[in-house]
């Protein structure tokens, strides 16, 4: 009885942390520094937005060539980013902010998106920049290194390497997982543990294959989930057509004054849809939290502002793309109930345009959203135990995330969200002092690669 209490006042205290961090702090540092990027670097991801999708998609395969210590490919590591990006948040998040903040606080989820692409195209120049071979031969970089190597302060970069490590590696990976035993436990009732032993066997296959089997994976996954979710959630769109219009104008006069947008069903007002909505968008793109660099870093490109320009695709495909179909799907079905939350709240949305096949195909979609964001994370956070460690860190590091993702998909995780939340949090501050302490070697980076013929010849 004396644990549970103390439990439940340890969640309290965490959750009250995460509500000044998230709800406050975090939302106006990585808004504000997505806001003074996109200012300073002339709009770069509207101006840019053609040579964008030329970078991005121009090298599109399912069977790139192998990656190695030299690195990946460019859509390699946009793939791996995007794994990472696309998680749970895709299909939770949306609906969290929507029952919480309202149809309008998507409205603030594209603003914070919007901005958020200059942030992320900052993040990648610097990764690319600094990147460096580590005692193995290896390509690596990320924000530990840029912080240590530009910004020049080694304590934080070692503070950034370590909560990232406990953020997405470790704690995260146990979110993920366990969103994953809930989903089959519901829709195949599977037992949680087996299933939390079944994915900790098929990641370690992966991470002990090192980035070429990483890379392998992402450049085949992410484009197969994506089309999956994207053609399911058009399928539901053409059965409620004729509610796509009023869904529009929902969230756009939601956006402004979300009671009178829902008839009172969601009781908040402005504030909360503003905020839930920047921060449910800013985690689930994760623009400016230095957990995407780390794949940027390793691309194989002639420029640093060449990747910068890629990694504007990811924010856009996780947001403006899958998040989207989230976000329609739940408005349009009509299942808004102002009680309802969270990934139950999206298979209440497909289950009513589909039937039973919804809870089966949300559960599908889950396991290669959540799986994939597992080798992303593992993946950011091995670049960090590289930084830390060196190589000889690798092989413990691969067998303690095993074993965390069999713990997380068979306990309750409030207490781990909170502490995923806390982490994510911390990790944001060092990189972003970081990433605007070197915001001349950003600006430098593009005009550089404006001036040097470099943008003639992507057209």
């Amino acid at each position: 009885m004396h644990r549970e209490v103390f439990a439940v006042e340890v969640i309290d205290v965490i959750r009250s942390v995460n509500n000044v961090l998230w709800g406050y702090v975090l939302i106006f540092l990585l808004c504000g520094t997505g806001v003074y990027f996109t200012f300073r670097l002339n709009f770069v991801q509207i101006r840019k937005f053609g040579v964008v999708c030329k970078n991005a998609f121009g090298g599109i395969t399912l069977f790139g060539e192998k990656a190695g210590k030299e690195g990946m490919s460019s859509f390699q590591s946009l793939a791996t980013a995007i794994a990472a990006q696309v998680g749970t948040g895709n299909l939770a998040g949306a609906a969290t902010a929507i029952a919480s903040g309202g149809p309008g606080a998507i409205f603030w989820m594209w603003i914070s998106a919007f901005f958020g692409m200059s942030t992320i195209f900052s993040e990648a120049v610097l990764a690319q920049t600094y990147k460096e071979k580590d005692i193995d031969g290896q390509i690596v970089g990320g924000p530990a290194y840029y912080i240590s190597r530009g910004f020049g302060s080694k304590g934080l970069a070692v503070f950034f390497a370590i909560a990232i490590i406990i953020a997405l590696g470790f704690i995260g990976n146990m979110v993920q997982s366990n969103s994953i035993s809930d989903a089959f436990q519901t829709a195949f009732n599977l037992p949680a543990l087996y299933v939390g032993i079944a994915l900790a066997i098929l990641a370690g296959l992966i991470f002990f294959g090192g980035i070429s089997r990483i890379a392998s994976f992402t450049e085949k996954a992410v484009p197969i989930m994506a089309l999956m979710y994207l053609i399911g959630g058009v399928v539901v769109l053409a059965m409620n057509v004729d509610a796509i219009l009023p869904a529009i104008k929902m969230i756009f006069y939601g956006a402004f004054n979300p009671k009178a947008a829902t008839g009172g069903i969601i009781g908040v007002g402005v504030k909360e849809a503003v905020r839930y909505g920047v921060a449910r968008g800013l985690f689930s793109n994760e623009a400016g939290m230095g957990s995407t660099p780390h794949a940027h870093a390793v691309a194989k490109v002639k420029h640093p502002a060449q990747q910068g320009l890629v990694a504007i695709m990811g924010v856009f495909i996780d947001t403006f793309i899958v998040l989207n179909i989230t976000a329609f799907v739940i408005l349009t079905t009509g299942v808004l109930d102002g009680k309802t939350t969270g990934i139950a709240l999206t298979q209440a949305g497909f289950t009513q345009a589909l039937g039973g096949f919804g809870n089966i195909f949300v559960a599908i979609c889950l396991l290669f959203f959540a799986f994939s964001t597992i080798i992303g994370w593992y993946f950011f956070g091995e670049a960090n135990i590289r930084y830390l460690f060196g190589i000889k860190g690798l092989t413990p590091y691969r067998i303690l995330v095993m074993i965390f993702i069999v713990i997380g998909s068979t306990m309750k995780v409030d207490l781990v969200w909170e502490l995923a939340d806390t982490f994510n949090g911390l990790m944001v501050i060092p990189n972003l002092i970081a990433v605007l302490g070197l915001a001349k070697v950003v600006s430098k980076a593009l005009d550089d690669y404006d001036n040097d013929g470099m943008l003639k010849s992507s057209k």
